[in-house]
């Protein structure tokens, strides 16, 4: 079962994805985090260590680039929680500058999260709702994020679009039209 939270800055869905991992572990489940961000400043330094205060003690897995193999390397039925799909994509054009390169890395991490045995909640933010990028770099973001989204979304067994802390199921288009 992957579950897919998807919503704006301070929505909701980390919050939501550490009470799904807290119920999980209360019926004796194991859950593995898979934190993405990098310590690249003062701000995101702090970010860091207030998320790890805010969550149990869990193993954490950091994994800015290679998300596929952390994915690979989480015991089966473990519960995984990947916060967050968009600081990852952040990194990878931070570190990987081909685009094809970058939609290959997408693609494998959704192919392992799919072929996980043991359930997964995976975390991002939907950037398609705000202002547009000044820059040609922030649209390629934009878009690419927008792409990934929706990669995740088609593999999810349920998509969750939160605002205000509150969630609305996402259904297929192709469902809701039939």
């Amino acid at each position: 079962m992957i579950t897919f939270l998807l919503g704006g800055a301070r929505s909701g869905k980390s919050t939501l994805a550490v009470e799904i991992g807290r119920r999980h572990a209360a019926t004796g489940g194991d859950v593995v985090f898979v934190a993405t961000a990098e310590a690249f400043d003062d701000d995101l330094r702090s970010r860091i260590a207030l998320h790890r205060l805010e969550r149990p003690d869990w193993p954490t897995v950091e994994a800015p680039v290679a998300l596929a193999a952390a994915i690979t390397d989480v015991p089966a039925d473990a519960l995984v929680i990947v916060d967050c799909l968009t600081v990852w994509l952040g990194n990878l054009f931070h570190h990987v500058r081909a685009p094809h390169e970058r939609a290959d890395a997408q693609r494998s991490f959704v192919a392992a999260l799919a072929h996980r045995s043991g359930p997964a909640v995976v975390v991002s933010n939907e950037v398609g709702l705000g202002l547009h990028p000044d820059t040609s770099m922030g649209r390629e973001y934009r878009d690419e994020l927008g792409r990934l989204n929706q990669r995740m979304a088609a593999a999810a067994d349920r998509t969750l679009l939160l605002v205000a802390g509150r969630a609305l199921p996402l259904a297929d288009p192709w469902e809701v039209l039939s």
